[in-house]
């Protein structure tokens, strides 16, 4: 059963909400967040990605970095940039982007039921990025950006919600640099947070849709705060981290495509003989984007090509196996190409769908040999492979829209 509750949320005055809220941390570098970030000194980037403001010879895991974080929340705190509510409360943040509308609940979420797999991960996570957000949220004292989580919908949540929407004022309404519309609802009557809490209790799992670093991170800060207070109740704040969740209808996964340097010592003409032993290959005469699974698209050479994985090339009974990232990672990624690790093989790189297939072309018109486009992992892929306690490969999933930062944060003590 799931824990859901409210906290008193540390967030912006209605004025200033455009001016705070950020893209989250991990979808830049360091030089693209100073660039983003110029000008502005309320952007909450000197938070999450507070190495923009120490020297550029400083490295971004400095302890002065986190140090910094914490120096300009509190600057945030005392200059009224920031303000926390009095009493515990669960908010509304609904996203809507090119006519497509994501509404989720913003609430704390608990470690244990992270350690006791009630909410349930699809991907592995990388020591230093963890070790990176334990820092900033210990320093901070606060998780300084929301996990994104997913549920198996509920109509009476849905209800509840669509009701507090329809009768009650928004306190943010604003539309970002990247033209997506940012809407937050406080709820604020205690019978309508208790009757959610309920509610989620109700709920056997949730499902961590974006997020696995930072919600690992926080588990991290929040076992380390048990070490230190061995008396600790569990009701604590430091028990909990700050999470949207979504219905998983409203949610939309776009595909993560894929570029390579080079074809591993094949000639054009050798690579596709191998190519042609596991798909079936058809010129094209335009971007091909493919719309169903077991179909990929294929850029080399100034020309799109179709490919057709043969029939029985995967495990149907298995649903990482049967991933179309899975399919190409083992029957021509690694085999032909030699991409054995993509985690870790600098010759692979991996473009997100909202850049768009022209992306693709101009990677290998520029710095790769061979592009792939790629149907979306599916939300009843993700939660079947929660559900079987697998991993997914990396990349797998790109969800858009992306959650702004600071417009929430969570304080990890009273």
């Amino acid at each position: 059963m799931a824990v859901v509750r409210g906290f008193k949320g540390l967030r912006p005055k209605e004025d200033l909400v455009e001016k705070v809220a950020s893209l989250p941390y991990d979808v830049m570098n360091r030089e693209e967040a100073k660039e983003m970030a110029k000008g502005n000194d309320l952007s909450f980037l000197h938070i999450v990605r507070s190495e923009m403001d120490v020297p550029a010879e400083v490295s971004q895991y400095d302890e002065s970095v986190y140090k910094m974080a914490r120096t300009n929340l509190d600057r945030f705190q005392e200059e009224g940039t920031l303000v926390q509510d009095e009493k515990p409360k669960l908010y509304i943040y609904r996203q809507l982007m090119n006519g497509r509308v994501q509404t989720g609940i913003v609430g704390c979420t608990s470690i244990d039921d992270y350690m006791n797999d009630i909410i349930k991960k699809h991907e592995f996570t990388r020591p230093q990025k963890e070790q990176d957000r334990i820092n900033n949220f210990d320093f901070c004292d606060a998780n300084t950006a929301p996990i994104f989580l997913t549920y198996r919908k509920n109509d009476t949540i849905n209800a509840i919600v669509n009701d507090w929407i329809k009768f009650h004022m928004p306190v943010y309404n604003f539309i970002s640099d990247d033209d997506i519309t940012h809407i937050v609802w406080v709820i604020d009557a205690d019978d309508v947070v208790a009757r959610l809490t309920d509610l989620f209790a109700g709920i056997d799992y949730l499902y961590i849709a974006d997020g696995h670093h930072r919600s690992a991170s926080s588990v991290a800060v929040g076992k380390k705060r048990r070490e230190a207070n061995p008396n600790y109740t569990g009701d604590e704040e430091f028990n909990f981290f700050m999470s949207v969740i979504f219905p998983d209808e409203d949610l939309f996964i776009m595909d993560y495509n894929r570029v390579v340097a080079d074809l591993n010592g094949n000639s054009q003409e050798e690579f596709f003989k191998k190519v042609e032993e596991k798909f079936t290959i058809t010129e094209v005469n335009e971007i091909y984007k493919p719309m169903s699974k077991k179909h990929f698209g294929m850029f080399i050479d100034g020309k799109w090509y179709e490919l057709k994985a043969h029939d029985g090339i995967c495990d149907e009974n298995d649903p990482v196996d049967r991933l179309d990232v899975s399919i190409l990672q083992k029957n021509l990624l690694d085999p032909i190409l030699g991409i054995d690790n993509p985690r870790t093989n600098t010759r692979i790189d991996f473009v997100g769908g909202i850049r768009g297939l022209e992306e693709l072309e101009r990677r290998v018109n520029t710095d790769m040999t061979v592009a792939f486009s790629m149907f979306p992992t599916t939300m009843d892929d993700l939660l079947s492979i929660a559900d079987a306690g697998e991993v997914m490969p990396p990349k797998s999933t790109w969800f858009e829209p992306k959650l702004r930062s600071g417009i929430l944060t969570h304080k990890l003590s009273d």
